[in-house]
């Protein structure tokens, strides 16, 4: 199992993590043109003890990539569960549970996988990119993003260039790309110089969307 950072006591250890809230009512939407929008639902999931729960009790694994003729350390951990895989806490199960609620009207199915990514440090990153492995090459989609822990910068720009977007993206907080977005939006975050704890990013996507 890949080394994983160890977490300090603190006031996200002190709180149990409800079920979410209902999204109905919460959910503020921006368009960004071409058929892409995002979805923000800050302070989505309060407490914290699905947090440590999951730093320490996922088997996160490193991975290597080839990149630019090298294969290089992927700068950060993950996780990954498919369709029909049971979560690896209720707290993920009950989101997921919301997510398909306030989304499959518009989205058509279920969301079926959840990758998790453990940035340990503001030395983990996820480099400029869309989910265009599978399906969202061609098909609109949603990629529901469920933030934990640290807060972190989370960058969007267009692929045909022109104004991009930042969010900080703090402990408990939501955010939904949808409709073209993996096609015609990159995301990325970044590394940063400040001194920031361990982040858990959860994704959950639809089947075939990776």
């Amino acid at each position: 199992m890949a080394a994983v950072p160890a977490l300090q006591p603190s006031l996200l250890d002190l709180v149990a993590d409800p079920s979410p809230e209902a999204l109905a009512g919460r959910v503020e939407r921006r368009v960004l043109g071409d058929g892409a929008w995002v979805d923000r639902c800050p302070g989505w999931l309060t407490g914290g003890e699905l947090f440590p729960a999951l730093v320490e009790g996922v088997a996160w694994r490193a991975e290597r990539r080839p990149m630019y003729e090298r294969v290089v350390d992927v700068p950060r951990l993950l996780a990954f569960y498919g369709p029909g895989e049971r979560l690896p806490e209720p707290g993920l199960e009950a989101a997921r549970s919301e997510l398909d609620t306030y989304y499959r009207p518009e989205l058509g199915e279920a969301l079926a996988t959840a990758g998790l990514c453990l940035y340990r440090d503001g030395r983990d990153s996820v480099a400029w990119h869309g989910d265009t492995i599978g399906r969202a090459a061609k098909e609109d989609t949603v990629v529901a993003i469920l933030s934990l822990g640290a807060t972190r910068r989370f960058l969007l720009r267009p692929v045909a260039g022109g104004p991009s977007l930042r969010l900080d993206l703090a402990h408990g907080d939501l955010l939904v790309m949808g409709g073209s977005c993996q096609r015609t939006w990159q995301h990325a975050v970044p590394k940063t110089a400040r001194a920031v704890g361990p982040r858990v990013s959860v994704q959950f996507r639809a089947r075939g969307v990776r």
